[in-house]
């Protein structure tokens, strides 16, 4: 396993400052944010030129990039457009995931399933793995619902964040059930209260996560997915978070 950290981490940083940060903070590997709302990298900037994409992420400070969290707000062909642009930029970079969000509470399931379709098959072309993300007040966020997504959608694997069991509307929901989809995590210590808490001051368990993974011989990145709290050392908690989970390795 790969102990990773997003750029989503640096909401306030361009892309260049958030690798070298990551790289001050001494990981050595990066799941590069990709989001139209941020001031990284935009969906619409890799279609528009995925040359110079290719040249931004590849200018990655040593640290490995594992993963592309992808936003896209475009809809229609514009979406498809933009999602087949970063599964080359994906194939090119050499990085075989890709995280992409689960749609909103209310959308038809049949719908969302002919989506996930059309992003899986896209990728497939490059060679790339899609993974949905759990999330609350979204499709995927009950585990029996994503259970039926993963099992309806072939090769569509799961970017598994735990906290969203441990604080929010999900809260008690066993995800036991979704260990066999995992492709990729996203990790912060979260209370049933509060969704993001200081290292070691919440109940998410990483010992027996990691156990778990270990023995379905998981050799994918988990990413660290803190971001900045009034009154608390952001740096520091990303340092406690990649030393912790280093130590369970």
């Amino acid at each position: 396993m790969l102990v990773a950290a997003t750029t989503s981490c640096f909401p306030d940083l361009t892309l260049d400052e958030s690798l070298e940060r990551l790289v001050d903070l001494e990981f050595t590997a990066v799941e590069i944010a990709i989001n139209e709302l941020d001031n990284q990298i935009k969906p619409s900037e890799i279609l528009a030129d995925v040359e110079n994409a290719y040249d931004r992420c590849r200018k990655s400070h040593r640290l490995d990039v594992v993963n592309y969290c992808v936003g896209i707000t475009a809809t229609g062909d514009e979406h498809y457009q933009q999602f087949a642009a970063i599964c080359e930029l994906a194939r090119i970079t050499k990085v075989v995931s890709i995280t992409v969000p689960s749609a909103e509470l209310g959308t038809p399931f049949n719908e969302e399933v002919e989506h996930l379709q059309r992003l899986v098959a896209l990728a497939h072309k490059e060679g790339v793995q899609v993974n949905i993300r759990n999330q609350s007040d979204c499709l995927a966020a009950d585990p029996d619902t994503i259970t039926v997504l993963c099992d309806n959608v072939d090769n569509l694997g799961l970017a598994f964040d735990p906290s969203v069991y441990v604080c929010g509307s999900e809260v008690g929901k066993d995800p036991e059930k979704l260990i066999k989809y995992i492709r990729h995590l996203y990790l912060r210590d979260s209370s049933p209260d509060n969704y993001q808490v200081r290292v070691g001051q919440g109940t998410v368990d990483y010992g027996q996560l990691v156990h778990t993974l270990n023995k379905l011989q998981y050799r994918r990145a988990m990413s660290v997915d803190i971001v900045p709290q009034e009154g608390i050392e952001h740096s520091a908690e990303m340092r406690k978070m990649r030393l912790l989970l280093e130590s369970l390795l």
